[in-house]
C-alpha cells in the first residue's frame, strides 16, 4: 500500500510541484505563485473558490439536519430506505447530474415553473450562470458526502445517553443536541472535509452551472492549460488550490480527533 501511494499519489504531486517552480525562462523558483498572488483579479478567484466550498458546506449541513433527525427517529427499515435514497444519486455520474441540473434550473424548468404557478414571480426565470444555482446544485450532489458517515455513527450511538438526558428533565431536542449530538461531531467534521474539498474541485458542475461569468481555480487551470499553454503557471495554481483546501481539511481533522479524544475522555 505504501509503494502504491508513493507511485501514484506522491509521486504525481512532487511532479506537479517541479512543473510549478520553472519559469517562462527556464529558470527555476516562486515566479508563478508570486505572479499568480500579486494579480488582484487571480486572488480574487482564490478567494472566491474558497468562499464557494465554505458556503456549499454550511447549506449542505442545513440539508442534511432534518435527514439525520428522521434517520435517528426511523425504524430499520426506513432507516434502509433512507440509506438507498442516499446512495442512489451516487450511483449516477457527476456529468449526468449536472446536466440534469440545467433543466431543473432553466427558464422553463419546474423551480421557475412552480414559483410561477404559485405567483411568487410575474415571469419565467433562470437560475443558471447564477451563484445561487451553483450553490444549488452542488448541494444536492454533496450532501451524500456529509450523510453517509454520520449515518454511519448514528448506527452506532449509545441510546442510553439519550434515555439518562431525558430523566434529568432535558427535553427532546436539549436532550438530542447535548447527548446525541456531541456523538457525532467527528462524522459532521470528516463529512464537512469532503464536501468543501468537493465543492471546491467540482470542474463539471462549476463550468456547466456557473457558465463563463462564475470563474474559479478549476477553470482558471484549465485556462492556463488548455488555451495559454501555460503548464508551469497552471501546476502553480493547483499547488496553491490543493495547498488552500488541505490547510482546511486539516484544521477540521485536527478537530476531529480532538473531539473524538473529548469523547473518549
Amino acid at each position: 500500500m505504501i509503494a502504491f501511494m508513493v507511485l501514484f499519489f506522491i509521486s504525481p504531486l512532487l511532479l506537479l510541484a517541479g512543473i510549478s517552480l520553472r519559469g517562462e525562462d527556464g529558470s527555476w523558483g516562486l515566479g508563478n505563485f508570486a505572479a499568480f498572488l500579486s494579480d488582484p483579479f487571480a486572488r480574487g478567484v482564490l478567494t472566491g473558490t474558497l468562499a464557494l466550498g465554505a458556503k456549499v458546506t454550511c447549506f449542505v449541513s442545513l440539508a442534511a439536519l432534518p435527514l439525520v433527525m428522521l434517520y435517528w427517529h426511523a425504524g430499520k427499515r426506513l432507516r434502509g430506505l433512507i440509506l438507498i435514497c442516499t446512495l442512489l444519486p451516487m450511483l449516477t455520474a457527476n456529468v449526468v447530474r449536472t446536466f440534469a441540473w440545467v433543466v431543473l434550473l432553466g427558464r422553463n424548468g419546474p423551480i421557475s415553473q412552480t414559483l410561477l404557478g404559485l405567483g411568487l414571480t410575474e415571469r419565467p426565470f433562470s437560475l443558471l450562470f447564477s451563484e445561487t444555482g451553483l450553490i444549488i446544485a452542488l448541494v444536492q450532489i454533496e450532501l451524500p458526502l456529509l450523510l453517509l458517515p454520520v449515518f454511519a455513527v448514528l448506527n452506532r450511538a449509545d441510546r442510553k445517553t439519550l434515555e439518562a438526558a431525558e430523566v434529568l428533565g432535558a427535553g427532546r431536542w436539549r436532550a438530542w443536541f447535548s447527548a446525541i449530538f456531541p456523538q457525532i461531531i467527528p462524522a459532521v467534521l470528516a463529512g464537512w472535509v469532503l464536501v468543501f474539498a468537493s465543492a471546491t474541485t467540482s470542474y463539471v458542475t462549476q463550468s456547466v452551472i456557473g457558465g463563463a461569468r462564475l470563474i474559479y481555480l478549476p477553470q482558471f487551470v484549465y485556462r492556463e492549460v488548455g488555451v495559454l499553454f501555460q503548464w508551469p503557471m497552471a501546476a502553480a495554481i493547483s499547488i496553491l488550490l490543493l495547498a488552500s483546501t488541505g490547510v482546511i481539511m486539516l484544521g477540521l481533522t485536527m478537530l476531529a480527533r480532538h473531539e473524538r479524544l473529548q469523547g473518549h475522555a
